[in-house]
């Protein structure tokens, strides 16, 4: 054994030196999977005697050191999301995220989230008046404008507390916040194709759930106050509001709920929990946070959807366009029926 690696020793001494490249770099052992950004450059030669000492100690340790090579300072190395630990049984939507961060940071991060959240809307709510801009003096549309300026401040706010946070673990790995628009039919993860799944099997599903809800609870309660009975008098008023209320449904909050819900929460506990676990939980703090309990089976049923949809594509760009056409399909439903006579409330309150 010692004589076949002296001799392979040996063998690799005879080689023509190569020269070391005057840029500061670093050395790094590789170990395993783990893959870095290089530049080749040459190892000072050691005596043979050396070489075969750290052949021996290699050897020892089980072959764990490799090979030496170097890299720029200047590049940082990215982290391949294919190195997740118990991906699962080789299905997408069973494979977990690399989560680079520790509990401490999603606590954190969620609790800023909604404070940030809070503390905007108190500072909407300030600024308005002192802007002159009293309500019972306003148009619908300004109205509306308001509407989309507030949502604009919150969707800016709470993401920049996600980012900022999180960006002190960069770079990222491949598949954390990331969007991306090729090969959109694809079967395996084609982001518009699996939009298109997840809408339709959310629609069946919230369907099928207030069936269910109809039938246990025998006569339906009134419906709660939430964000859309409150936008009631701004839908089919003109087109200002109309395309308002839909940046505000169909583009900002899909945004928003779906980088805070699926992209940071749900990616981060798949490094504690198996994704089906993880999707599970996202999905019920997604429906607690709209503060509509009467509602909450049919968030959590469209959170569901939403999660397992993309868990399936790693791609933020799928629930964002099923929560996209979700919201702005429903204003856009209900200026339609306002325009042909219906009375929009009663439906509604109605569910």
């Amino acid at each position: 054994m010692i004589s076949t690696i002296s001799a392979s020793v040996l063998a690799l001494s005879s080689l023509p030196k190569i020269a070391v490249p005057s840029s500061r770099s670093h050395a790094f052992f590789f170990r395993r999977r783990r893959a870095f950004p290089i530049r080749v450059a040459a190892v000072p030669r050691n005596s043979a005697a050396e070489e075969l000492k750290l052949g021996r100690a290699s050897w020892r340790r089980g072959r764990d050191i490799r090979f030496v090579c170097f890299y720029d300072s200047d590049e940082k190395p990215r982290i391949s999301s294919t190195e997740n630990k118990d991906s699962g049984p080789g299905w997408p939507i069973f494979e977990r995220w690399n989560v680079p961060w520790e509990w401490q940071t999603v606590i954190l991060t969620m609790i800023a989230c909604g404070l940030s959240f809070v503390l905007t809307g108190l500072a909407e709510s300030t600024v308005v008046p002192y802007l002159g801009l009293q309500g019972g003096d306003l148009s619908l549309d300004e109205k509306a404008e308001i509407l989309f300026a507030g949502q604009f401040f919150v969707t800016a706010a709470v993401l920049g507390v996600v980012y900022g946070i999180t960006n002190s673990f960069r770079p990222f790995p491949d598949d954390i916040f990331h969007y991306e628009w090729k090969e959109p039919f694809d079967l395996r993860r084609g982001w518009l194709l699996w939009a298109g799944i997840g809408l339709s099997g959310a629609v069946l599903a919230i369907a099928l759930a207030g069936v269910a809800l109809a039938i246990f609870n025998g006569e339906k309660p009134e419906r709660e106050a939430d964000a859309l009975s409150r936008l009631l008098p701004l839908i089919g008023n003109s087109n200002i509001s109309t395309a308002c209320l839909v940046g505000i449904t169909g583009v900002l909050a899909p945004i928003l709920e779906e980088t805070v819900f699926r992209g940071f929460l749900m990616v981060s506990l798949t490094k504690w929990f198996s994704t089906p676990v993880s999707v599970v939980v996202s999905a019920a703090v997604f429906a607690l946070a709209h503060l509509t309990p009467g509602e909450f089976p049919q968030l959590f049923v469209l959170g569901a959807a939403l999660g397992f949809s993309y868990a399936q594509t790693h791609n933020l760009l799928t629930p964002i366009t099923i929560h996209a056409f979700w919201n702005s399909g429903v204003i856009l439903l209900l200026t339609f029926l306002q325009l042909q006579g219906y009375d929009i409330k009663e439906l509604v309150q109605g569910n």
